[in-house]
């Protein structure tokens, strides 16, 4: 049966990519956007809420249930970033969400995007990795229905898209050989977004999802 998604991060890169893929896919019959400024797109199945402050989303819990997956699309770069910010945007900012969204939504499969090289031990050297690690470490073990953290390498973004991060951008003409010459950690931004879909649709065996496993979820795109 076709299922009711929310989407937060819809004006950056991934985020955009699978409201677009959403939109278009008959497997999904509502879509609630959470950002903080307009994604300026509008359409049927699609519902969009500006909430300035995610630190605290008590104010719109009623319109939060009733809903199957939760795409977390949200995030923030690490560079020039304390471990203490970075945490508060990746950790602290994704927690005050799942909270509502478990107690609201029992049945509710979550996905999380991560990051490939994301430290699961939440001990390594790396800041960035750690913050993720006990991002996705703490998802896992909420309780819900289902929980997946998705791991993709380098995306090869959407055509015309509007929120493609600068550096794909600068470094477009690598694109092709980058894709060629490191299969396993790149994909395209279609199979990105149709995995994350079959996986919110049917589940997977594995709850850590690298860029292969995706890759294996969506054969059809790459």
């Amino acid at each position: 049966m076709p299922i009711k998604v929310i989407i937060t991060g819809s004006t950056g890169m991934v985020g955009e990519g699978l409201l677009h893929a959403c939109i278009d896919s008959p497997d999904i019959e509502r879509i609630l956007v959470i950002n903080r400024k307009t994604v300026g797109i509008h359409h049927p199945k699609l519902k969009e809420i500006i909430h300035p402050d995610f630190s605290d989303f008590s104010g719109i819990e009623a319109e939060l249930t009733g809903y199957d997956v939760a795409y977390l699309c949200i995030g923030v770069t690490s560079a020039g970033k304390r471990e203490k910010d970075y945490t508060y945007f990746t950790y602290d900012l994704t927690m005050a969400l799942a909270r509502p969204l478990l107690a609201l939504n029992p049945e509710m499969t979550i996905c999380y995007v991560s990051g490939m090289g994301t430290d699961s031990t939440e001990k390594g050297r790396v800041m960035w990795a750690r913050v993720k690690g006990r991002t996705e470490n703490a998802l896992l073990s909420m309780g819900f229905k289902d929980a997946y953290m998705i791991r993709p390498g380098f995306i090869r973004p959407l055509a015309g898209a509007k929120n493609t991060n600068k550096l794909y951008t600068y470094l477009g003409f690598l694109i092709p050989v980058f894709m060629k010459f490191f299969p396993r950690s790149s994909s395209t931004m279609e199979t990105l977004t149709q995995a994350m879909i079959q996986v919110g649709l049917k589940g997977t065996d594995k709850r850590i999802l690298e860029v292969m496993d995706l890759k294996r979820i969506a054969p059809q795109i790459d």
